[in-house]
């Protein structure tokens, strides 16, 4: 999939996972360097958003947008995934009083490499929001192919207001 940063063309690793998929299996490390598997998120709805690099504006957007949404809702796992390490991670998150998303950290590159997000050629994750049901089917997907805007929030809440209602 054709991702653009800047004027800047760069390809996915594959056709990223699309709605109606089960979520593939992958590795991601938390906050405590903990390795946090798919089944670890099944059993609720998941939102997963995934930011190229934490450290730049856009990503701090998307990542404080769900921060402050999460308390709208109850049991729902809300996680945020970057390439970046656990270390660059806590630091943001302390420095930005971001305290409810859970940041997980790709670092080894599972994840993006398991969803087709991963670009080699920029060593990150393309930006974009999946939601996952509680049996781990992918019901949602939202891929931003202009690296440098922000995904369309009020489409993913929507969606998730509506897998809630069932």
């Amino acid at each position: 999939m054709d991702i653009f940063v800047g004027e800047d063309k760069f390809q996915t690793v594959g056709e990223p996972v699309s709605v109606g998929m089960e979520l593939p299996h992958f590795k991601l490390i938390d906050a405590e360097g903990n390795k946090v598997k798919t089944a670890d998120l099944l059993g609720k709805v998941t939102l997963i958003s995934v930011v190229p690099n934490i450290e730049t504006n856009i990503c701090a957007l998307q990542t404080k947008h769900f921060n402050e949404v999460i308390d709208k809702y109850n049991d729902i796992n809300f996680i945020t995934v970057s390439t970046n390490s656990v270390e660059e991670q806590t630091k943001w998150c302390a420095a930005e009083g971001v305290e409810n998303m859970k940041m997980l950290s790709d670092k080894e590159e599972s994840f993006g490499y398991a969803m087709n997000l991963f670009i080699e050629a920029t060593a990150f994750d393309a930006r974009s929001i999946f939601i996952i049901d509680a049996d781990g089917q992918i019901v949602y997907r939202q891929i931003v192919e202009i690296t440098g805007t922000e995904p369309d929030y009020a489409d993913a809440q929507a969606k998730l207001e509506e897998i809630l209602a069932k």
